[in-house]
């Protein structure tokens, strides 16, 4: 079965043209993946530090102190 044409891979390749999909989008890809990348960081950090700054606020000296007693 041949979705290109081709009943066998033992052809000069410049001759066959692209082989695989989105040829040429490699640099607009790379660009989107680093943006996601990015924005999620971003995004992760955002979220831990609220979550940091959410149980920090929870603990005082009171309970610290308990706390360090109890072990």
């Amino acid at each position: 079965m041949s979705t290109m044409g081709l009943d066998s891979w033992a052809v000069d390749l410049k001759d066959v043209g692209t082989v695989y999909p989105f040829a040429g989008s490699e640099v607009l890809m790379v660009i989107i993946c680093l943006v996601f990348w990015l924005g999620f960081h971003v995004y992760q950090l955002k979220a831990e530090n609220a979550q940091w700054d959410d149980s920090s606020h929870d603990a005082d000296d009171a309970s610290a102190s308990d706390s360090i007693d109890r072990y």
